[in-house]
């Protein structure tokens, strides 16, 4: 198989960007071509000039290079001051009666948003919240709403967790684990590309779009940080990533604590 050039890589980046806004720099050129490769043979293609050709023609195709190269590592509780943050500052200020609303951008392989179903199910128990989980990649979310995981995976949920909402493989499933069926009826999976206008969903208490902004240049950043905030209740949070900040976007976002945003109450939600 011959080696990504970096005309190649500005192909794939050229259609990275017309699908998501994500933009390859050159020092992703070895984690595309070792996501590639198996792709690449499969296709029966000699070289990546090729498989660009191939799949400008087969949809198909072209979807699995965006699920591939979308899909970022992920983990349960990863950045647990969030969750802390969450528990402790967000939901005892909740106003009874009113529905919890949360959704989990860029969710990957489901570990973020059923994180945040635990820490929700556990302070709000029974009263009324909702998680929409999102991302543009197909094959990544039918994974997460599988929500059947290796072991392995549980090393970092807090043990009392562990205990009240995760359940063990047994039979084909040893060596595996999932989410209790009440846990996961309230998280709801949909394709939303962050590029484009976004879905009626309705606003949100808090937004979670962690470890994904990196990826996207200056003005593109600015224009999802806005329709974030037009998704969000006045009061309304954003948490992104702790290498991500929103210096110099012009947002109408206050930074309360590392990577933790608040909108201002008085401001009034737009169109999306």
């Amino acid at each position: 198989m011959s080696e990504l050039t970096d005309t190649e890589l500005a192909g794939f980046s050229k259609l990275m960007f017309e699908a998501a806004g994500i933009t390859l720099a050159p020092t992703k050129k070895a984690l595309v071509s070792g996501r590639l490769a198996r792709r690449l043979q499969g296709a029966g293609c000699a070289t990546f000039t090729e498989y660009l050709r191939h799949i400008q023609r087969d949809a198909k195709e072209r979807q699995q290079v965006i699920d591939i190269l979308t899909t970022n590592e992920t983990y349960f509780f990863r950045e647990p001051k969030h969750f802390a943050y969450l528990a402790e500052q967000i939901l005892p200020k909740v106003e009874p009666g009113r529905p919890f609303r949360v959704w989990s951008a860029a969710c990957s392989s489901g570990e973020e948003p059923y994180s945040t179903a635990m820490v929700l199910a556990e302070r709000l128990g029974s009263r009324p919240w909702d998680i929409m989980a999102s991302d543009i990649s197909t094959r990544i979310l039918e994974q997460a709403q599988s929500a059947v995981y290796p072991m392995e995976r549980a090393e970092k949920i807090p043990q009392p967790y562990l205990k009240a909402y995760c359940l063990k493989g047994v039979g084909a499933q040893t060596g595996y684990f999932t989410l209790q069926a009440s846990l996961r009826e309230r998280v709801q999976f949909r394709i939303v590309n962050l590029n484009a206008p976004f879905p009626d969903m309705g606003p949100f208490d808090l937004i979670f779009l962690r470890n994904v902004m990196i990826y996207f240049n200056s003005e593109t950043k600015r224009q999802i940080c806005h329709r974030l905030v037009d998704a969000l209740r006045p009061g309304g949070h954003l948490f992104v990533g702790h290498s991500e900040s929103l210096n110099g976007l012009d947002v109408p976002l206050q930074a309360v604590q590392p990577a933790v945003y608040r909108k201002d109450p008085g401001t009034p939600r737009k169109g999306l």
